[in-house]
């Protein structure tokens, strides 16, 4: 540990308690057959050792930082050739693995948002998600509909995933502590293999609608109903805001606008 650095411009902080690495890795939840792990971050390995006491021969990592890099392949050799050096966010995925995988991590909070797209991307391979984030990150990504953290990830992932919070970080188990406290969430791939409604159209109403989460619906996606020509009598829950409507209601919504399209 005494090799690597942590690194601010990467937002690291490297996890040190290894009961925490083990409660991480033991939330996975294995097929009996057997199933491939992706670690995004390791840093010095912490989490690493838990993952391959779990599950040696399928958990790869990928790592953006140099440093780490030459530490982990130095002390890691259960890992030889399956260590990544690169950015997860820009990485080709078919590339890591075929077939389906859980994604694992104690992730960089500055890019965890930007990882939950990309799972979003990838949601027909990725099956599973257990992840540290900062605490209010992770509780927005928890949050049901009604509560006032519940937003556009919120929705977006609990259309194909189901969503827990699993359990809450100290900072002091971290070096350097970070100034915010941090939390563990599971996302578990559901059986929705497609939306009953045009995707690309289902995340531009989700996102327009919490732009601008104060208004009602009607308000809200104005401008995205009269570039569609829709019908405001024939759409429902319009009179609600964003933080109301669940991803079925959202669904439902997006389906009634995109009823009107190219009419």
């Amino acid at each position: 540990m005494d090799h690597v650095r942590p690194k601010k411009k990467l937002g690291q902080h490297f996890l040190r308690d290894e009961n925490i690495a083990r409660k991480i890795a033991n939330s996975i939840r294995l097929n009996p057959s057997g199933t491939q792990i992706l670690e995004i971050g390791p840093g010095t390995g912490i989490l690493t050792e838990a993952l391959l006491a779990l599950n040696s021969s399928n958990v790869r990592v990928i790592e953006i930082d140099p440093e780490s890099v030459v530490y982990l392949r130095k002390n890691f050799s259960a890992l030889d050739g399956r260590i990544l050096e690169g950015d997860f966010l820009s990485w080709d995925i078919s590339k890591i693995f075929s077939g389906k995988f859980i994604i694992a991590g104690n992730f960089p909070y500055n890019i965890s948002s930007q990882i939950l797209f990309r799972v979003l991307e990838e949601k027909d391979r990725v099956e599973q998600v257990v992840g540290m984030f900062q605490k209010e990150v992770a509780k927005r990504i928890a949050s049901p509909p009604g509560n006032k953290e519940y937003g556009i990830l919120s929705v977006l992932l609990r259309a194909y995933y189901s969503i827990e919070y699993l359990f809450s970080v100290n900072e002091n188990v971290f070096l350097p502590p970070p100034k915010v406290k941090s939390a563990v969430i599971r996302l578990l791939r559901n059986q929705v293999s497609r939306l009953s409604c045009d995707e690309k159209l289902f995340k531009t109403v989700v996102k327009t609608a919490f732009n601008q989460r104060r208004k009602t619906l009607r308000n809200a996606l104005r401008k995205l109903m009269d570039e569609n020509k829709v019908e405001v009598s024939r759409v429902p829950f319009l009179e609600k805001r964003a933080e109301q409507l669940s991803p079925d209601d959202f669904i439902q919504l997006t389906s009634a606008i995109e009823s009107f399209r190219g009419k």
